[in-house]
């Protein structure tokens, strides 16, 4: 049975592209723990019309590069209990946060408790 994003014709996957100009390939799925991103993509916004593409101009690439791997490790980890913590660089706690809160994702909820590992 076809998921509804591959019954609109979407792509299986998403990228984000930093505003610096890197690009994260993400599956969709993992990517749309971001209500921002999920939004992004299925409302009347530019980035649903334009191929999958979701642009950050306030999140650079470190920090993105970072978020696309929580995706993909949050989405791997998904139906697992005690899933250790990923590892954080420190300086980068604070954006990751911020990136976190203005993405709107439940990472953010996360990240609260994560941080304490900074």
């Amino acid at each position: 049975m076809a998921s509804s994003s591959q019954k609109q014709g979407s792509s299986k996957y998403v990228t984000l592209i930093s505003s610096d100009g890197f690009e994260f390939v993400v599956l969709r799925e993992a990517a749309c723990i971001s209500k921002a991103i999920k939004k992004m993509l299925a409302g009347s916004f530019l980035e649903s019309k334009r191929g999958d593409r979701c642009h950050f101009e306030e999140i650079n690439g470190i920090v993105l590069e970072k978020v696309a791997e929580y995706f993909c490790y949050n989405y791997k980890n998904r139906n697992r209990e005690d899933v250790p913590d990923m590892d954080i660089p420190p300086e980068l706690c604070l954006e990751l946060l911020m990136a976190a809160d203005y993405l709107d994702s439940e990472c953010k909820k996360k990240s609260y408790i994560s941080l304490n590992y900074c």
